[in-house]
């Protein structure tokens, strides 16, 4: 199965592009933060993200369907987004055979409340209506993520279900990736979403 295959993809104030060494330390922020990670299944050891960051090497983060946010004018990390099928083996899906498209993302702490989760997932969106045949995407976050619950209804996804993972119900939601496309044209009147 297909996902999105662009290297590079710009919007107004981000660019999504491929994870480079000067990015360690904001992978290492979001993968240990237990704020940034409250409602992802918890942060994750220190040692642990640092030992996978030297074996595999931070360009290892990223590949087709996962992208660095940076800040367009500075390229600074400010999180990950990532469009990429949804492992048949975890629960959340539309079919039984599961492998739909799905975006996730995560913004470091200090990029919340400025509409660039909004901006990023709008750009991978758009960038994957141009190069992917119109099918379904999905976007699960955990039910009382409500910041990443309004996101996801700015985007034009619906709530499609629940179901229990990392301990805590989370919201499957859904859209056809042409409908999305056509429903992101506005950015939110407020507050972002990590």
């Amino acid at each position: 199965m297909t996902t999105l295959t662009a290297a590079r993809i710009l919007s107004a104030r981000v660019l999504l592009r491929p994870a480079q060494d000067s990015d360690r330390n904001g992978i290492v922020e979001i993968m240990t933060d237990p704020e940034v990670r409250a409602h992802l299944g918890g942060p994750h050891p220190r040692d642990a993200v640092e030992s996978f960051l030297d074996s595999a090497g931070v360009p290892a983060v990223t590949g087709p369907g996962a992208y660095v946010i940076a800040d367009l004018a500075t390229d600074r990390f400010l999180g990950t987004l990532t469009l990429d099928r949804r492992a048949p083996g975890r629960p959340g899906h539309l079919t039984e055979e599961g492998g739909e498209l799905e975006l996730s993302y995560v913004l470091r702490r200090t990029a919340w409340g400025a509409g660039l989760a909004f901006e990023a997932a709008t750009a991978a969106l758009r960038a994957a209506a141009g190069e992917l045949p119109d099918q379904p995407v999905l976007v699960v976050t955990q039910t009382a993520n409500e910041r990443s619950m309004r996101l996801a209804a700015l985007l034009g996804f619906r709530p499609a279900g629940t179901f229990e993972e990392f301990g805590a119900e989370q919201t499957l939601a859904v859209a056809a990736l042409g409908g999305v496309r056509l429903r992101v044209t506005a950015g939110p009147s407020g507050g972002g979403c990590r």
